[in-house]
């Protein structure tokens, strides 16, 4: 059975560093389907992955509505298998992971058709690709979640930075969500960048959200040097702080 682990969190609190690693660390154990759901797209430059600017889902999509509505989708191929071969031709492959990239928000328009075809295709993708687990590192604003792009989440990881406006903002995510979804299992809260311990109003802000902490991640000086050198997160020592709470997190979550 395929699990799927969402990342969220508003933008800049480290969110697409620790899906990288999380991705490499569950890539180990089995065949791993890296969906980065942020239309910035940089989860493959955190994995040290390459991409082309039109192997994105948004182009795809966007480029079939064109072709049906211009009449150059031949009426004998079927919207559905169009858009899953173009899907499976997209897919940046890696060691243990392959990465598909969701790219460019929907434009003007009615999208339900092709979300619903979105949809299909990925189930079928998880099918056919027999993936152990996806991990989708979300955008700011939850669009595929809230559009169910994909179907249940069975691991929420809301990620926050230690203050008051990253903690309010998990909690507010947590409750869309849950208004959004009916099938959302286990959530927990990362909180990133921690300098020593976090001040009673921070730990008094984390209680009111509802959220379980999982993590507790200190500032990573590493980080800094591979970003500046455009190295991929994943090269961090085997020992760094970061790579070793996520690692908790997956032995915690049995992931």
């Amino acid at each position: 059975m395929t699990k799927t682990i969402a990342m969220a969190g508003k933008g800049g609190v480290g969110k697409t560093t620790v899906a990288a690693i999380l991705i490499k660390l569950l890539s180990q154990k089995g065949l791993v389907l890296a969906l980065d759901a942020d239309p910035s797209t940089n989860l493959n430059q955190a994995l040290g992955v390459h991409l082309e600017d039109s192997q994105t889902v948004g182009t795809i999509r966007e480029q079939m509505s064109e072709d049906v509505s211009k009449g150059r989708l031949s009426p004998t191929l079927p919207k559905q298998e169009y858009l899953y071969g173009k899907i499976v031709s997209s897919l940046a492959e890696s060691k243990g992971f392959d990465l598909l990239a969701m790219g460019r928000p929907e434009g003007p328009g009615c999208y339900c058709a092709s979300n619903r075809f979105l949809r299909d295709s990925l189930d079928k993708l998880v099918h056919d690709y027999k993936y152990d687990c996806i991990v989708m590192d979300c955008e700011a604003g939850l669009e595929h979640i809230s559009r169910q792009t994909t179907r249940d989440i069975d691991v929420l990881l809301i990620m926050s930075d230690p203050t008051i406006r990253g903690i309010t903002a998990a909690g507010r995510m947590k409750k869309l969500i849950e208004e959004l979804r009916s099938n959302v299992g286990r959530a927990g809260l990362i909180v990133n960048r921690v300098k020593g311990d976090l001040s009673p109003e921070i730990k008094k802000a984390i209680e009111q959200t509802g959220l379980e902490v999982l993590a507790l991640i200190p500032e990573e000086p590493d980080i800094s040097d591979l970003e500046m050198t455009g190295k991929a997160v994943v090269e961090l020592p085997l020992g760094s702080q970061l790579q070793l709470k996520v690692k908790e997190v997956v032995e915690n979550l049995s992931l």
